[in-house]
């Protein structure tokens, strides 16, 4: 199983998205488990669930490099697009985020 964990600055802005997202790969029978969390939490998280994919939503977007820098040689990292996050467009996120997994996977 996959593991695709969504971080903001609260975790909870982003637990509809990665609903709606974890709803998509459900049907599609997609091996991904997809959950939200505080940017807060993230090293604990990362050292405990390892996860494969690392989505940050775009109000912490500032801490991309840092994130990159850490965590980027194992686990790729990306932004969650504004739009389809506003819009909480799980579909597209979640498009994105397999196909920016395929593309990134070390």
């Amino acid at each position: 199983m996959k593991r695709f964990y969504l971080f903001c600055s609260a975790g909870m802005s982003t637990s509809l998205l990665a609903s709606r997202m974890q709803k998509v790969a459900n049907q599609h029978n997609l091996d991904i488990e997809i959950k939200a969390f505080s940017d807060k939490e993230m090293g604990l998280i990362i050292q405990e669930y390892n996860p494969d994919l690392i989505l940050l939503g775009p109000q912490v977007r500032h801490i991309y490099e840092r994130v990159n820098q850490e965590y980027g040689s194992k686990t790729p990292v990306m932004v969650i697009d504004a739009k389809d996050y506003g819009e909480v467009n799980g579909e597209r996120v979640l498009k994105v985020a397999i196909k920016t997994y395929k593309e990134r996977k070390v």
